[in-house]
């Protein structure tokens, strides 16, 4: 069952637990969970509480930080400020692309249809008279943002998409998201990137966060004393839940207190 997680106080238990695992990594969704939704997607960045938390924990000894997010790995490194000298681990594209401090990246093209840049062409012509409604590249596949939306032309942009899509695109992934629909020819989830992002870092336990229906992906794969965060409203199989960006920063933060007090 998810409870609320509220500041002060003693340590939640679960958070405790994860104070005290031998190898902990914290995976982290970015938009919506570190960061608030923007109308512009690359105008994102992390609030400031949650990046000061974010480097309090992966300074600590047997503690690794990593971002799952949706987004195309280049794009991922920008919004995160990402360097090559950065000790964060990144799950790029909903985990078909990695960033490892040691390794460095891994992306494989192999895979592109022939049609891709057919395809693209054709989404565009789709949703070109739609005012507001935005195409976002991605490495394998694309997005429809409706963000900045004039009123009524979200409704029009995702019937249209939808219906084409179905026809010609009926083999790839569809995800839904805030103001989104994306669609890849890839099939990989956050279930995916986390069981990578673990196995890389040889992890007794896991904290996953994120806000969106993708990210329940990763939360239902927690297990033992791995723990999910639900950031804002819907259905999750989380154990906490926070309702905003700013109030999970608090929790990242917390969780680094306990798990410096209990090193």
């Amino acid at each position: 069952m998810t409870r609320d997680w509220t500041s002060g106080g003693d340590v939640d238990p679960a958070l405790a637990r994860l104070a005290h695992t031998p190898r902990l990594l914290v995976a982290l969704d970015f938009d919506g969970t570190v960061s608030p939704h923007v109308a512009q997607p690359m105008a994102a960045r992390a609030l400031p509480a949650a990046v000061a938390a974010v480097r309090r924990l992966a300074a600590l000894p047997g503690t690794s930080v990593a971002y799952a997010s949706g987004r195309s790995l280049h794009d991922l490194r920008e919004i995160t400020e990402h360097t090559d000298d950065s000790p964060i681990l990144l799950a790029g594209s909903h985990g078909a692309q990695f960033w490892f401090p040691d390794t460095g990246e891994e992306t494989d093209l192999s895979s592109e249809p022939a049609d891709q840049a057919e395809v693209v062409a054709e989404l565009r012509a789709l949703i070109a008279d739609l005012d507001g409604v935005v195409h976002e590249p991605k490495t394998f596949g694309f997005g429809v943002h409706t963000r900045t939306a004039a009123p009524g032309q979200e409704e029009i942009a995702f019937l249209r998409v939808e219906k084409w899509a179905s026809e010609r695109i009926p083999s790839w992934r569809r995800r839904t998201g805030h103001h989104l629909r994306e669609f890849s020819w890839r099939d990989e989830g956050k279930d995916a990137a986390l069981t990578r992002l673990r196995a890389h870092v040889g992890a007794t336990a896991v904290l996953f966060a994120g806000d969106d229906v993708t990210d329940e992906d990763g939360i239902r794969t927690l297990r033992g004393s791995d723990v999910g965060v639900r950031i804002g409203t819907g259905e999750t199989a989380a154990v906490l839940r926070v309702p905003d960006p700013a109030a999970f920063a608090e929790l990242l933060d917390a969780l680094a207190d306990a798990r410096a007090a209990a090193q």
